[in-house]
């Protein structure tokens, strides 16, 4: 089974008249106040995923501030789990300060969704008031065992719409912060990998860490596969998308680019997720 574990899906309502939002919403605006920058609904990501091979996949919304955006967009991913859940894996998403986001969470998860994210705040990096203002959110899922997607991006290099100015010090304190949680670091959780290298303390701190492959061909070099997968295991990495920015054949040009076995492909682009979401063989 080959599972997407990043795609992104806008209901009409907010695609139709994305300029409305610009106003009330900074960082929708941010990244998508460009034309270029596709906002594509379920119908638009299941017809992509039959044209390339994929099985499932993750599906999240947006990080909105407002509690009604959030909602409505929400709804629209339980709506699109529900009406392909062969197909589909949803998460809930809200803007990490949110006081609501706790409540969301619950709702969301009582109906179906299989986890959180991908979680960001897209003009600071993870601030000890975002730390501490998840800490519900992040007990909640620890005690349902379901992942947590959080955004993070390399901290030095090219700047483009999403990159944050979290540091890498910053991701390191929050999987410490959260060990009992399964935590997925979204973009290759900004290079955070290369510090298994070390003797001490982060082997440890990475145990419940995944990382996925979202936005890599504009990001890394191919070779990240191989030596990501050196220096984590293969088993800790999940393919992602990042839908509609990319095409999942796009990855998979340089998955083979770089030289994965069989057995690494499998792992990366679907068993890896399939044990994280609890999705058993048939």
């Amino acid at each position: 089974m080959v599972i997407d574990f990043h795609t992104h899906l806008f209901p009409a309502y907010f695609s139709q008249k994305r300029d409305a939002f610009f106003s009330q919403e900074p960082a929708f605006e941010a990244l998508y106040r460009s034309a270029s920058a596709r906002l594509a609904g379920r119908e638009e990501l299941l017809q992509a995923m039959e044209e390339q091979g994929i099985q499932r996949s993750v599906i999240f919304g947006f990080p909105w501030q407002k509690a009604e955006h959030f909602r409505r967009h929400n709804d629209y991913i339980l709506e699109s789990v529900h009406r392909h859940p062969d197909k589909l894996a949803g998460f809930c998403c809200f803007s990490p300060l949110s006081p609501q986001g706790p409540e969301e969470a619950r709702r969301c998860l009582d109906a179906g969704l299989a986890g959180v994210g991908e979680l960001a705040v897209y003009d600071s990096g993870l601030s000890e008031e975002i730390m501490c203002s998840l800490h519900e959110v992040m007990g909640l899922c620890a005690d349902r065992k379901v992942p947590v997607v959080l955004h993070t991006n390399e901290p030095v290099g090219h700047t483009y719409p999403g990159k944050t100015p979290v540091q890498l010090s910053e991701i390191y304190a929050f999987l410490k912060r959260y060990p009992l949680n399964k935590i997925v670091l979204a973009h290759w959780g900004g290079g955070l990998f290369f510090y298994r290298l070390m003797k001490k303390e982060v082997g440890d701190a990475l145990k419940n860490a995944w990382f996925d492959t979202a936005a890599s061909p504009y990001l890394y070099s191919p070779k990240i596969y191989r030596i990501a997968g050196e220096l984590l295991g293969f088993e800790k990495i999940l393919f992602g998308s990042d839908y509609p920015l990319l095409k999942p054949d796009r990855y998979f040009q340089e998955m083979a680019e770089a030289g994965l076995s069989s057995v690494e492909l499998s792992l990366v682009k679907g068993e890896n997720a399939a044990g994280l979401l609890g999705i058993v063989k048939s």
